[in-house]
């Protein structure tokens, strides 16, 4: 580190392997508790100083975006380090901060209470700036872009299969899907999703599998028996255990017979996402592509909002934004929905518009697309249809 003065200084902290703001910033990963204090110089230059576990520094020295790496010890207080290792990381910042004449720092949206404490203890004023990190997020660079297109298109890959043993399971005289003589239901379809990721290194959550009525919650994960002529919303968001990236696509699907009323559903969520999608690009606004959903939605004859107390269960509308960011978060800045802020140059966000009926169920589709300067990237290449059957499903669990 030069001689020049420190005219501002940053604190973030944490665990990388659970703070992804804290993992953007180092792209490195570890379960412990660390601290990466990033101090501008007046000379114009920076300087961080990142502060983990002994037994981590080398392999942070090879990999960790940060100038110097050190360890609670190197900044131990006068009055020594806690035997706790946050309270002792936080103690150690602290420190750090005091020893390079850091009278002011400013936190992140992420930092834990511990390091203010730690740094107020130390006679260090601490200012929260709900925007650090953030920014830098959106924006992603050719290589999360790249990340981003490869998640998303493994995701694409169980969503086929997925879609495919519906639309080709066999529906009993009480129209109960099975598949290998064994009742289809959500739980099983899930766990061959799941399966199907770990095969392939990714993490899963559990994913949305709704059939008939209880996709009328957009959040309903779904259980029980799977049937004919009703729609199963099936939405996956996994992510990528080597790059920690994250996709996310919803399809819905129907066995058998189309219902008429889910056609024009359908219709309308289609006609609605290519709204958004003609309205997304750099310097429009999360509530101006969100407007545009609303307005297909209204045009095509469907309402905006969750029901009152005394609506009919034929009540049939949009409950939800048009989408989100994603990254590494699936859900991160920013928002597609009313005060949401202007889209920037590599913004990737969900555009996923949805219609919901207590009587039906719902329907949804979502791709994920990237902000260009004039338009968007979409990294989706599955179809967005309703009839997933095919003449041969031999391959359809192998696929990706």
């Amino acid at each position: 580190m030069t001689s020049s003065a420190v005219k501002s200084a940053t604190l973030m902290a944490g665990i990388p392997a659970t703070n992804a703001a804290l993992y953007h910033r180092l792209r490195f990963l570890v379960g412990d508790p660390t601290a990466l204090i990033d101090l501008q110089l007046e000379d114009g230059n920076r300087h961080r100083i990142f502060i983990l576990r002994d037994i981590e520094m080398d392999r942070a020295r090879k990999h960790a975006r940060a100038d110097q790496v050190a360890c609670p010890a190197d900044y131990a207080p006068s009055g020594g380090l806690s035997g706790d290792r946050e309270t002792a990381t936080a103690q150690a910042a602290a420190e750090c901060l005091r020893q390079h004449n850091v009278t002011h720092v400013t936190g992140d949206r992420s930092l834990p209470l511990s390091y203010v404490d730690a740094a107020r203890t130390a006679g260090i004023e601490v200012s929260y700036d709900p925007e650090l990190g953030v920014q830098d997020r959106r924006a992603k660079d050719e290589q999360e872009l790249q990340w981003l297109r490869e998640a998303q298109a493994m995701t694409e890959g169980a969503m086929e299969m997925a879609c495919r043993l519906v639309a080709n399971a066999n529906a009993d005289a009480q129209g109960a899907l099975h598949v290998d003589g064994a009742p289809l239901t959500s739980e099983r379809l899930r766990t061959i999703v799941d399966q199907w990721f770990l095969q392939r290194a990714y993490d899963n959550p559990p994913a949305i599998i709704a059939g008939g009525p209880q996709g009328a919650d957009c959040h309903d994960h779904g259980s029980g028996q799977l049937y004919t002529g009703q729609p199963v919303i099936i939405d996956i968001f996994p992510r990528c255990q080597a790059t920690r990236y994250n996709g996310d696509c919803t399809r819905t699907v129907v066995h058998g017979e189309i219902p008429a009323e889910i056609s024009r559903m359908h219709a309308a969520v289609l006609a609605a996402k290519a709204a958004a999608e003609a309205a997304t690009r750099a310097g429009v606004s999360g509530e101006d592509v969100h407007a545009a959903t609303s307005a297909a939605m209204l045009d095509h004859g469907f309402s905006m909002g969750l029901p009152g107390p005394d609506a009919p269960t034929s009540y049939c509308a949009m409950t939800h934004g048009t989408g989100h960011g994603i990254g590494l978060d699936v859900h991160e800045p920013p928002l597609l929905d009313k005060k949401g802020p202007l889209l920037v140059v590599g913004d990737v966000l969900t555009i996923e518009p949805g219609l919901y009926c207590r009587d039906f169920g719902g329907v949804r589709v979502e791709d994920m697309v990237a902000v260009t300067a004039d338009g968007c990237e979409n990294f989706n290449r599955l179809p967005t249809g309703l009839d997933w059957r095919t003449t041969d499903v031999t391959d359809v669990t192998d696929k990706g």
